[in-house]
C-alpha cells in the first residue's frame, strides 16, 4: 500500500540501515525519458528527496505541480502511465485534464440493429493480405521534418520503393487491420520508426510505449521486422533499435548496417544505389547487445 514520502523514506532508511537508502542519481536513467515529470517534480515539496532517488515502482505518494500551478498527489506508476492515448499537455495533470475534456453524455448508446450494425475494424483493400505493404489513404502524413529528412537520406542510399505507407496485419490495431510505420521498406520487409517524446513530452512514453510494443508484435507476426530510431532519452524497445540525437549520414550508415544484420548483407547490398562507397558494402559492423548508441 502506498504511503506518504516521509513515512516511505523513513522505512527505507530502517530497512537498509543507512540515512541515504538511495543515492542521488540512482534512478536517473528511469526518469530521464519523462521530461514533463522532471519539470513537475520539486524536491522541496517532497521532503527534499530528489526524483532520481525514487524507484519508478515505489509505492509512495508524491506531490507534483503542473506547469499551470495545480498541485496533485500521485504515485510514480500513476504519473508515468497517465498520458494514455491523449496528446494534450494537460494529460500529465488530472486537474488540467478534467478542465480540458468536456463531459460526455450519459445517455445509453443505441444497440446494434440490422439498420445500425456494430462498429467493426476497418478493412484493408481487397486483394491485400496479411503481411502485404500497400498505400493506405488512412495513414497520417509524416509528422516531423526529421522524419522527412530520414526518408530522403534513405532514398539516396537504397533503391527501394518508399511510397507505400501501410502493412496489413492479421489482427486489428485499434480500429484498423493495418499499421502505419513511419517508413516502410517492402523489399526487405522492414518497418522503420522515428521516435521522439514530442513537443510536450507525451509521445512514446508511459502507456504509449506499450502501444509501440503491440504494434511491433503485430508486424513481426506477419513476417516483418522493426527498427526504431529512439531519440533523446528514449531507450530501445527491440533487438535492432538504434539510439540517436539527430538525423545524419552516420545514422544512415548505422541503419544500413542494421538492415544487413536483419536480412543479410548480400540482399541489402543488392539495393544500394551506385553512389554508395565500396567500403560500405563489406558487411555489418554492428553490436546488438547492448543496443547501438549514438556517437
Amino acid at each position: 500500500m502506498a504511503e506518504n514520502i516521509e513515512a516511505w523514506w523513513s522505512r527505507r532508511q530502517r530497512s537498509k540501515g543507512t540515512l541515504m537508502p538511495y543515492e542521488i542519481g540512482t534512478y536517473r536513467g528511469d526518469w530521464e525519458r519523462y521530461p514533463v515529470l522532471i519539470r513537475q517534480y520539486h524536491p522541496e515539496l517532497n521532503h527534499h528527496i530528489t526524483l532520481t532517488q525514487i524507484p519508478p515502482a515505489a509505492e509512495v505518494y508524491l506531490l507534483w505541480q503542473c506547469d499551470t500551478g495545480h498541485l496533485f498527489v500521485a504515485t510514480p506508476e500513476e504519473q508515468r502511465s497517465r498520458p494514455g492515448r491523449t496528446r494534450r499537455r494537460s494529460s500529465w495533470c488530472p486537474e488540467c485534464t478534467a478542465l480540458a475534456v468536456p463531459k460526455r453524455s450519459t445517455a445509453a448508446r443505441p444497440a446494434a440493429t440490422p439498420d445500425r450494425p456494430a462498429r467493426q475494424a476497418a478493412r484493408a483493400p481487397d486483394g491485400v493480405f496479411a503481411g502485404d505493404a500497400f498505400v493506405s489513404p488512412r495513414a497520417p502524413r509524416p509528422a516531423s521534418a526529421a522524419e522527412a529528412r530520414l526518408r530522403q537520406l534513405l532514398a539516396e542510399r537504397l533503391a527501394v520503393d518508399l511510397s507505400v505507407n501501410a502493412v496489413k496485419t492479421s489482427r486489428p490495431f485499434f480500429t484498423h487491420v493495418e499499421v502505419w510505420p513511419d517508413i516502410v521498406i517492402p523489399e526487405l520487409r522492414v518497418a522503420i520508426e522515428y521516435d521522439t517524446v514530442g513537443r510536450h513530452g507525451l509521445e512514446h512514453v508511459g502507456k504509449r510505449e506499450e502501444t509501440d510494443r503491440r504494434k511491433d508484435r503485430l508486424l513481426r507476426a506477419v513476417g516483418w521486422e522493426v527498427v526504431r530510431i529512439r531519440c533523446g532519452k528514449l531507450h530501445p524497445l527491440g533487438p535492432f533499435d538504434l539510439t540517436a540525437t539527430n538525423v545524419s549520414d552516420r545514422l544512415i550508415d548505422r541503419l544500413l548496417d542494421t538492415l544487413r544484420v536483419i536480412r543479410g548483407d548480400l540482399i541489402v547490398n543488392a539495393y544500394l544505389t551506385p553512389s554508395i562507397p565500396s567500403r560500405r558494402q563489406t558487411g555489418p559492423q554492428v553490436a546488438l547487445h547492448p543496443p547501438l548508441t549514438a556517437d
